[in-house]
């Protein structure tokens, strides 16, 4: 056997930037948690006794984090003349990243999901080995705001700007007043995004998770939306259908894949539908095949899926055999129309997309 040592010697330097990304997430998730970045943003060059003022942190620890950040390329390093300390930055584009909940990029929710996931993962292990599932409701309990955290953001920039218009006539129903079903709502952040932005029409969220549940209803009275919107558990194949007729929209935001029966889920959305109804599905943009999803996105993806999505698949009933049901976090659009059609729909079509995200658009 002949070790190509060049080889060994650079695989073994991305090993080492793997390990350094990921001890480096958990200070960005503490970062994330005590206020720094944003601390930063905005302010130009900080000094640590600065910063450390800034947010009330410990300056031996602070000088060690910063450090860090700037190894990372997070905030860049000015060294100090004369011996004196240098300055820490958060470049205004980073803090677009890391600092602005309400920014189109936002990203640093996905550190609690990345929190979470090293606490899981003793049970990942053992479903691995012994294909037990894992339940939704199951993890370490910082997935579930961080999860709502991390796809916020992307509903907040499109959904009511250019998805829902991306559908057949749909913005004008709800422009109108209809009724609507978001099913897997989670802490509710489409639900809400939705009723805010068209207030003649009602919404009704689903979810499995109690918890989630709660959280919705909180938000949604907080927000002063009760009276537009509900939230009730159930599972997806079991929605109920609204008082005196069908959902004219019924929508499923990044979920679908991560249920046990895929196509029973979508047939009980296809049955509640009004007249002239439309199911919106919004999944990750992966394509059809694995190799058509070998890049960072896909690595992003498919571990999520690993450690999350085909566990709760699994949990509820889903099959475990390759090429099941379980559809994974990168089911692709061909497969994704397969389960629509075997559901009852008619016409699928690809509506609109994102970077990271597609758009589809599904009536009977």
């Amino acid at each position: 056997m002949t070790v190509d040592m060049a080889r060994v010697e650079q695989f073994a330097n991305q090993v080492i930037g793997d390990i350094a990304a990921a001890e480096a997430g958990v200070l960005s998730y503490v970062g994330d948690r005590l206020g720094l970045y944003r601390a930063m943003a905005g302010a130009g060059p900080l000094t640590l006794a600065e910063l450390a003022d800034r947010t009330t942190t410990h300056p031996r620890y602070l000088q060690e984090w910063l450090a860090a950040q700037a190894a990372g390329g997070y905030v860049t390093y000015q060294p100090g003349g004369n011996g004196g300390g240098g300055t820490f930055t958060l470049p205004d584009e980073h803090a677009a990243v890391l600092a602005d909940d309400a920014s189109p990029v936002f990203l640093a929710g996905a550190f609690g999901m990345a929190a979470s996931s090293w606490a899981d993962a003793d049970v990942t292990a053992d479903a691995l080995r012994t294909g037990a599932g894992i339940g939704w409701g199951d993890h370490d309990p910082r997935l579930y705001p961080a999860t709502e955290r991390f796809f916020r953001t992307g509903y907040a920039a499109s959904l009511t700007s250019e998805w829902i218009p991306a559908l057949d006539g749909v913005e004008d129903k709800l422009v109108r007043g209809a009724q609507v079903a978001d099913v897997g709502c989670g802490h509710g952040a489409s639900t809400t995004i939705m009723a805010r932005a068209f207030p003649a029409s009602s919404f009704a969220g689903f979810d499995v998770h109690d918890a989630s549940i709660d959280a919705a209803r909180t938000a949604a009275a907080t927000a002063g939306l009760s009276d537009q919107v509900r939230f009730d558990v159930a599972t997806a194949d079991a929605i109920p259908a609204p008082a005196g007729g069908g959902y004219d929209l019924v929508c499923f935001f990044d979920c679908l894949h991560d249920m046990g029966d895929p196509v029973a889920a979508a047939r009980r959305a296809c049955a509640v539908l009004a007249e002239g109804g439309t199911v919106l599905l919004v999944e990750p943009r992966a394509g059809d095949r694995l190799e058509d999803n070998l890049h960072p996105l896909g690595r992003l993806m498919y571990a999520a899926s690993t450690q999350l999505c085909t566990p709760n698949a699994v949990a509820q009933g889903g099959e475990t055999v390759p090429g099941g049901r379980t559809l994974g976090g990168q089911a692709g659009e061909a497969r994704l129309t397969e389960v629509l059609h075997e559901a009852g729909f008619g016409r699928v079509r690809r509506a609109a997309e994102t970077p990271f995200t597609m758009v589809l658009e599904a009536r009977p």
